[in-house]
């Protein structure tokens, strides 16, 4: 829990006009290999203009379920930097891919078992001209407790469970709504850090809320989707409160999603009118087995065709339906197909850069790139169903 002190302010806002003698505090962000996040910080020498100048680093992927102890070195290479939103002045967050080495040689890297932006690149190197636009709500619950023998989410009575759902989506009044003040921090977070955060809500569920992140072009949403998750995890450990990302939480209310909305250049001129869009959706249907595997552990008990849902075994489309695979705005399809569309599948712990790059090389390339991205993806969930990961 964050120390206050006397004057109301914490430590850290005490610290933070201190004269750094022209140094920084460089935080180097991954994902790990729970899906998780990780960080540690470093002092470098000066400000940072740009990417080219920060080093790499490497860290005990033995501690983060990455490696042996053996072997235990992973190479952190900074993929994304932005601002600081805690320390401020010019200290920086640095978002990071990471690599292990292919063998003992130590000749040659090769992406770890998270790191899936290097596979998703490369899809997003084909078709550039088509400009892929994504934009996804991220929706997470704010939970009080949280460890093996509760979940509680904020604002739920200690034992048993508030008032029926109804009231709580986008409300407002200290009995309906709980955690604004934390989705609020986050937001200015992300605003400072530069990020692409377009906006954020209550949702359903008491103590559930979502921000959305978008529009981007290509890895970029990644990125910026990860990095607004760690943002929302730091805020959140000012007030001694967990995020659960996790899609269903309890069976008889709403789970939480990760809506990707998703247009190109073509969709978003309408050239080719709605047949463009119903030709996707047919390529989207014979992926749709395949597209469930890559869209986020425990999906199925989210996708039961209620609260909002589609079936997780039949795809769907229709125009403004939420009980659809994917959604056609009603804009969309006033307009003979200009604009985007929403694929309403993914779960609220997918990864991003394995999602936005599958739905690019499913709707948009005539020959898929995704193979090697699919079999590393899949490797790890193989690997997750026995792996040693410790709850709290």
């Amino acid at each position: 829990m964050e120390i206050i002190s006397t004057t109301g302010k914490t430590a850290l806002d005490s610290l933070k006009n201190l004269d750094q003698k022209g140094r920084i505090i460089a935080e180097y962000i991954w994902i790990d290999g729970a899906m998780g996040l990780r960080a540690k910080c470093r002092t470098l020498e000066q400000k940072i203009t740009s990417l080219a100048q920060l080093p790499e680093w490497n860290f005990d992927g033995s501690s983060c379920y990455m490696a042996t102890t053996e072997n235990s070195e992973i190479i952190l290479k900074p993929a994304f930097y932005f601002p600081d939103p805690f320390r401020g002045g010019d200290n920086i967050m640095v978002l990071c891919e990471t690599f292990t080495w292919e063998d003992t040689t130590y000749k040659k890297l090769i992406p770890a078992n998270t790191n899936f932006r290097a596979g998703a690149g490369e899809i997003f190197e084909m078709m550039k001209e088509e400009k892929p636009w994504f934009g996804i709500e991220q929706e997470y619950t704010l939970l009080t407790n949280h460890n093996r023998f509760q979940t509680r989410p904020y604002g739920w009575p200690s034992a048993g469970y508030p008032g029926n759902q109804g009231p709580y989506y986008c409300s407002v009044g200290g009995n309906v709504c709980f955690g604004r003040t934390v989705a609020d921090a986050h937001y200015k977070c992300c605003l400072y850090a530069g990020l692409k955060i377009s906006g954020t809500n209550a949702e359903v569920m008491p103590g559930q809320w979502e921000f959305q992140i978008g529009p981007c072009t290509g890895i970029e949403q990644g990125d910026h989707l990860w990095a607004a998750r760690y943002l929302l995890m730091r805020c959140a450990e000012e007030y001694n409160l967990t995020i659960s990302f996790d899609p269903k939480l309890f069976p008889d209310w709403n789970g939480s999603g990760c809506h990707t909305n998703f247009s190109t250049e073509t969709m978003r001129t309408g050239v080719k009118g709605m047949q463009y869009i119903d030709d996707m959706m047919k390529k989207f249907e014979d992926k749709h087995a395949l597209h469930l595997q890559l869209y986020g552990a425990d999906n199925h008990k989210r996708l039961t065709g209620v609260h909002e849902t589609s079936s997780f075994e039949k795809f769907s489309y229709g125009c403004g339906n939420r009980a659809c695979s994917f959604r056609i705005p009603t804009q969309t399809m006033h307009d003979n197909g200009k604009g985007y569309v929403e694929d309403r599948r993914p779960a609220s712990n997918i990864d991003p850069y394995v999602v936005s790059s599958i739905i690019f090389d499913t709707g948009c390339l005539e020959q898929s790139k995704a193979q090697g991205l699919v079999d590393h993806y899949m490797k790890w969930t193989k690997w997750m169903e026995t792996a040693p990961i410790e709850t709290v």
